[in-house]
């Protein structure tokens, strides 16, 4: 959600603040977590699109106006979602160095991500984090202290692995007990009967592959490029 379409105040107060009800009128008979509970429910289901404050209102036994009482619109009801979607991340592995770290919340991210696959789309553009957020980021920057990173360098291993995340959770069936199409069981379609005008691609797919293949070869080339970068730099400063 684009910052230009939220309340950046009443945002920060949502998202901030200790949560107090609504500002006005009668006692207040619901709570930003259930709010934000129903919402996700919906999204889960139908994404984005399928979400209105009238089917919160009318999945909590409300009206709308009384749903306005608390979240002022849809864009600050998504990053409430957000926020209670992702959660706290997980501790690190007891332990863990800062590529067992890294390696094991990227993966406990992209499960997030591939749990509300809606989430996605309200993490593109610029906007306002909330405290789970940052707590996401707070890890990562901690794994590579000492490392001889910069602080910008740091941020940007953050960038890099979200990214891979996201993107690959975004195209990854939902975790269900019940295999479910997957991209390249699309492609496979699309490739039969036209082998030859395309024989690289028909025999990369047929190759044996396991699990999240792609997730896994991706993470690997990140931290592999960052091990060299570390590698790199307490290489410099002993012959410094």
């Amino acid at each position: 959600m684009a910052t230009g379409d939220v309340d950046q105040r009443r945002l920060y107060e949502l998202l901030w603040s200790t949560p107090s009800g609504p500002r006005r009128g009668p006692r207040p008979t619901l709570t930003l977590a259930a709010i934000a509970r129903a919402g996700i429910a919906i999204a889960d289901a139908d994404g984005l699109d399928g979400l209105t404050m009238q089917r919160v209102a009318e999945s909590l036994d409300v009206t709308k106006m009384a749903l306005y009482r608390y979240v002022p619109g849809k864009a600050e009801l998504v990053a409430l979602m957000l926020e209670a979607a992702m959660g706290e991340p997980p501790p690190p592995p007891e332990g863990a160095d800062w590529r067992g770290q890294l390696d094991d919340w990227a993966r406990q991210l992209f499960d997030r991500f591939r749990r509300h696959p809606w989430a996605h789309a309200a993490t593109i553009g610029p906007r306002l984090p909330g405290p789970h957020e940052l707590a996401w980021l707070e890890r990562v920057v901690t794994a590579l202290t000492d490392t001889g990173l910069t602080g910008d360098e740091q941020l940007d291993v953050a960038v890099l692995l979200v990214g891979h995340a996201r993107n690959l959770a975004q195209h990854a069936a939902p975790p269900t007990d019940a295999p479910g199409p997957n991209q390249e069981a699309g492609l496979a379609a699309l490739l039969r009967g036209r082998e030859e005008r395309f024989p690289a691609l028909t025999a990369a797919l047929r190759s044996p592959r396991d699990g999240d293949h792609a997730l896994d070869f991706g993470l690997a080339r990140i931290l592999d490029g960052i091990q060299a970068l570390i590698t790199a730099r307490a290489t410099d400063a002993h012959s410094g």
